[in-house]
């Protein structure tokens, strides 16, 4: 359990683990074109990120 938001006195509480209920398939076209979209939205989200890392 988190016992750092103890500190504050709320009590941590057990959650369920919610399992994945759609499954994705990247094959074919439709799955290129999903790849390429949440890439585009990663790099963009986190460019200054890449930046960084790519002149260490």
């Amino acid at each position: 359990m988190n016992t750092k938001i103890e500190k504050y006195g709320v009590k941590a509480v057990q959650r369920p683990k919610v399992k994945a209920t759609k499954e994705l398939d990247l094959s074919g076209v439709s799955g290129q074109q999903i790849v390429k979209s949440e890439t585009k939205l990663a790099l963009r989200a986190h460019a200054q990120t890449f930046k960084k890392l790519a002149y260490m």
